[in-house]
């Protein structure tokens, strides 16, 4: 009976036993079933829309970015397209046409003296020999042979620097832009630093570096005959000259330049070299030696060795063509202490009188020569023009040089009606330079957009453009501020013979 009784128990514990086994691997079925479920992604339809959403609106705003960049990107070609056709309808005009006649022998400037064989032959091969870097020299008497430098000096005339369609000039600009340079040196002279710059050709350019960046204006503590000299403003100078019709200064281009391998291993100058360091980051600077702005505080510095600069064709030696300079009946005062010194012309209110009646400005284009100088200078905001040069060969009847225009463009935000004294007190003024500047009014041939689309050609363009906005439209504001004024001077006198010096009587326009 215990026997029985025994086997029961021990068979109801295994039923148990099982049971509970069973149980237990239910429990961790239903556990594990569980845990797969939730380690899945769930698809929450919300949440996927809004990623579709999300995804979606994304690609739409980039397309539209897109879209709106590609319409801004057509608008700015389109616009210099614009001012590329104004520039060039404004130099097919009739006002920068008109006919003259053929310039006598004794109005160019320098003529080639025709050698004989031996002598050439002697030359070349001297400076073959002597100049290390150089090119041979194989020119002869046809124009041909000659390099865009010399072709340039050989142009030169009574009246203008050169021609309005020059077939050399962009020969010249070329050669100043990318040819080799083989020499540079500190010139003499002057208040802050410029280098001259040789090619292999035996050209040679005026280099200025860039000091400020383009957006910035001239400190107002500065007087104008301390300010920086910047290499846009010569560049720009040249542009804007040739747009009025003037041709009075040399051809100047923007270039980037190594101040390693085309200034510090070639330069012959041990005093400039002797100004060479690097700076705490890296980049390689120079000061030179000079009165303004030459010290470590003022560095030329290249980023890390290359700087731009304007470089400007240089004029012929002296040895050749002598230049007399001439100090300006406006000059100003250049004395910290005493302002009042030299400016006469700021408190007689007949001072244009006594200048009429005293050499050279008492016959032939003198005077309307220096006010048409006056319009260029109060155009670019230059005050600083206390002399000017003229070609010695041509005496009194000639062009005025318009050189040194470094310390242009530093405020776009100021006027100088000083600038135009010379206009406004002697109410005296070319024809031809006012149809011009009338014609630079007008929409079509707006000066801010001609301007632009004329230094958009320049080199330093593709690195950013050579002036800002501010300043290009200052140009249109201070052209209306010039044609006012003649406005002015023509109410003002009874018969316009006085104010209008008439050199186009052949010319059908107002």
């Amino acid at each position: 009976m215990r026997v029985c009784t025994r086997r029961r128990s021990q068979t109801l514990r295994m039923w148990l036993l099982l049971f509970f086994l069973g149980l237990h691997l239910l429990v961790v079925s239903l556990v594990l079933s569980t845990f797969h479920t939730t380690c899945e992604p769930r698809s929450h339809p919300d949440i996927q829309t809004s990623i579709s959403f999300f995804i979606q609106n994304t690609s739409t705003s980039t397309n539209t970015m897109a879209a709106a960049g590609s319409d801004t990107l057509e608008e700015e070609i389109d616009s210099a397209e614009d001012d590329l056709a104004k520039l060039e309808a404004l130099y097919s005009h009739p006002l920068y046409h008109m006919s003259t006649s053929p310039v006598p022998d004794g109005d160019w400037l320098l003529k080639v003296r025709t050698k004989r064989k031996e002598e050439e032959s002697s030359i070349q091969q001297r400076l073959s020999a002597n100049e290390d870097g150089y090119d041979p020299i194989l020119w002869n008497a046809s124009a041909e042979t000659h390099p865009p430098w010399l072709r340039f000096h050989l142009g030169i005339s009574r009246w203008q620097m050169y021609q309005h369609k020059d077939p050399n000039l962009s020969a010249l600009t070329q050669q100043l832009a990318s040819h080799r340079i083989v020499s540079a040196v500190q010139k003499s002279g002057g208040t802050q630093l410029k280098l001259v710059m040789s090619f292999r050709n035996y050209g040679q350019a005026l280099f200025k570096p860039m000091k400020q960046e383009r957006q910035e204006e001239t400190n107002v503590n500065l007087y104008y005959f301390s300010d920086f000299e910047r290499h846009n403003a010569e560049i720009a100078a040249f542009h804007l000259d040739r747009i009025l019709g003037f041709r009075r200064i040399p051809p100047v281009v923007g270039r980037l330049i190594n101040v390693i391998k085309e200034i510090k291993d070639i330069t012959t100058d041990h005093r400039l070299v002797t100004t060479f360091f690097t700076s705490p980051v890296g980049n390689v600077c120079f000061h030179g030696q000079c009165s303004y702005y030459c010290s470590t505080e003022h560095a030329i510095c290249g980023r890390p060795v290359m700087i731009e600069g304007s470089l400007a064709a240089m004029l012929p030696d002296p040895s050749l063509a002598q230049r007399r300079s001439w100090k300006s009946p406006w000059k100003r005062s250049y004395s910290r202490s005493n302002l009042a010194l030299w400016v006469e012309w700021e408190t007689d209110t007949n001072y244009c009188d006594s200048v009429k009646k005293s050499p050279p400005y008492d016959r032939g284009t003198r005077l309307v020569d220096l006010i048409d100088m006056s319009i260029l200078d109060f155009l670019m905001s230059n005050m600083d023009r206390h002399h000017y040069e003229t070609f010695e060969k041509f005496g009194n009847d000639t062009f005025l040089i318009h050189l040194d225009n470094g310390r242009a463009f530093g405020r776009h935000s100021k006027d100088e009606p000083s600038i135009l004294a010379p206009l406004v007190q002697c109410c005296r003024i070319r024809r031809s330079t006012l149809l011009r500047l009338r014609l630079l009014s007008l929409l079509t041939y707006r000066l801010s957009d001609v301007m632009r689309a004329s230094l958009s050609q320049d080199p330093l363009a593709a690195v950013a453009p050579l002036l800002t906005e501010p300043h290009l439209l200052a140009l249109d504001r201070r052209l209306a501020t010039v044609i006012q004024t003649i406005q002015d001077c023509l109410e003002e006198h009874q018969h316009h013979s006085d104010v209008i010096y008439d050199d186009i009587t052949d010319y059908p326009g107002a």
